[in-house]
């Protein structure tokens, strides 16, 4: 999973997420709104302002739009810098309408908002904190500078100073709070889409590897054929070849490697063609398989399986190997000496529990457990414990959204919290991990449809 946390999506990466075309709508349309705003004060309400200015302002943006139309495709991805240029004119051009517009006594101030807001979604954390402060900075000089609002009556328009200071606080305030909440949210959706595209190349890697049990089966009838070929030929250049014995040694060699080729197709036939047809096992059988790479580590994995035997027969799904195989692995890489693993199915629901005799998880982190990289400060104990691992808790991620397509609950906790001292040994005191299926959904008497029939594609074809 290290090679993944290389790959994360950061807000450098997030500011080449935006298309030119998208500021190019998105000016138009502010474009609209402040000559529409324009045509209202100057028609509407007969409002002395300078007019001149004010469309000078509006048709900078235009201009900017059109060169920007003409000059650069459309589906242009912004850099950067190119990203922070844009926002930083929004600012500097909103900034001046609102100085020829009577300043925070102008409704419309609290437009400064949406330019700081976006760059906390795109840009990286400096680029949004300057402009952040840049906008503070704009906010409080319109608080004292400013072209008045006045009617064509010389009438003033202004807000008391009490209502004047609370249009300063609010607009602050909502630009530090937009910001934070947007970059969050961004952050959040961006961890997550990586988190899920992770999940999907593990479960299509077990899905290949289950599958391809399949095509070594059928690899297997398809290559019969010419290997028979070869040995009925080899035979009959033998029999011509025995005045020739140098020749005669290379043609029986040539039916020595067929016949060797034919066995060892055979037995990759026979185990692809089990792998193919072994759509279900027992319970227990599938649990090992999941913990199979993972044995002989140097900690030791301890089956339970309650009042199961071999039974009950489940679906062979790589959401499930997959899911049990990651959980196995934390635990085994946390361990001190032991990891315990205990099947049951009791009425309506099956069950498997991992435990180990590690120091659990963290206690602050016991709420987080399954969320995509989670990270945490990490001891010198912890470091040498798992070398160059960075504790991103994606791992645990894949296993927990896996083993939930499957049907599964899954919960975490630690041992010495959740345990009965009469159950288990006080050895069995580090995490614990239960996942607990419906019957119905895993048991493979129950899911007739899943087993499919396992046929040959290639000899179909």
């Amino acid at each position: 999973m290290t090679d993944l946390s290389g790959e994360l999506l950061n807000a450098n990466r997030r500011s080449n997420w935006i298309r030119l075309r998208t500021f190019i709508m998105l000016r138009w349309i502010a474009i609209c709104g402040q000559i529409v705003a324009l045509l209202v004060a100057q028609f509407g309400f007969d409002l002395e302002l300078y007019y001149g200015l004010c469309y000078m302002a509006v048709g900078i943006s235009v201009i900017g739009n059109l060169v920007a139309i003409f000059v650069f495709p459309e589906n242009k991805l912004l850099t950067e810098k190119e990203n922070m240029a844009m926002l930083l004119f929004d600012v500097l051009q909103l900034s001046f309408l609102l100085f020829l517009t009577g300043g925070l006594h102008n409704p419309f101030s609290f437009l400064m908002v949406a330019p700081v807001t976006i760059a906390a979604s795109v840009l990286s954390a400096r680029s949004a904190i300057f402009l952040g402060c840049l906008t503070v900075a704009i906010v409080t000089v319109l608080l004292e500078f400013y072209v008045p609002l006045r009617t064509q009556n010389f009438f003033y328009l202004h807000v008391p100073e009490v209502f004047l200071f609370g249009n300063w606080a609010a607009i602050i305030i909502a630009l530090v709070f937009s910001s934070l909440y947007s970059r969050r949210v961004v952050s959040e959706m961006s961890s997550m889409g990586e988190a899920l595209a992770a999940t999907q190349m593990a479960l299509a890697r077990e899905q290949k590897l289950t599958d391809l049990g399949g095509v070594v089966a059928a690899a297997a009838h398809e290559l019969g054929t010419p290997l028979a070929t070869i040995k009925l030929a080899s035979a009959e250049l033998m029999e011509e070849l025995e005045d020739q014995p140098d020749l005669h040694e290379d043609a029986a060699l040539i039916r020595q490697q067929a016949d060797r080729c034919r066995d060892i197709l055979h037995s990759m036939g026979r185990a692809g063609k089990d792998d193919l047809h072994l759509r279900k096992a027992p319970l227990s059988t599938v649990i090992e398989e999941a913990a199979e790479p993972h044995i002989g580590r140097g900690k030791e994995i301890i089956f339970d399986h309650f009042d199961l035997l071999d039974g009950p027969e489940i679906l062979r799904k790589p959401e499930i190997i997959h899911g049990l195989r990651n959980l196995i692995q934390n635990a085994v890489d946390f361990a001190q000496t032991s990891v315990w693993v205990e099947t049951e199915c009791e009425g309506e629901s099956v069950s498997v529990r991992i435990m180990d005799d590690g120091p659990g998880y963290p206690t602050h982190l016991i709420g987080r457990i399954g969320d995509p990289f989670v990270r945490y400060r990490k001891s010198k104990k912890d470091v040498k414990r798992r070398p160059g691992y960075e504790g991103m808790g994606l791992g645990l991620f894949i296993a927990k959204t896996l083993l939930e397509r499957s049907g599964a609950e899954i919960s975490f906790a630690n041992g010495s919290s959740v345990l009965d001292d009469q159950l288990v040994t006080k050895e069995r005191r580090g995490a614990v991990v239960e996942v607990i299926w419906p019957r119905n959904k895993v048991d493979a008497s129950m899911n007739l449809t899943a087993l499919g029939k396992g046929g040959n594609p290639l000899h179909q074809s």
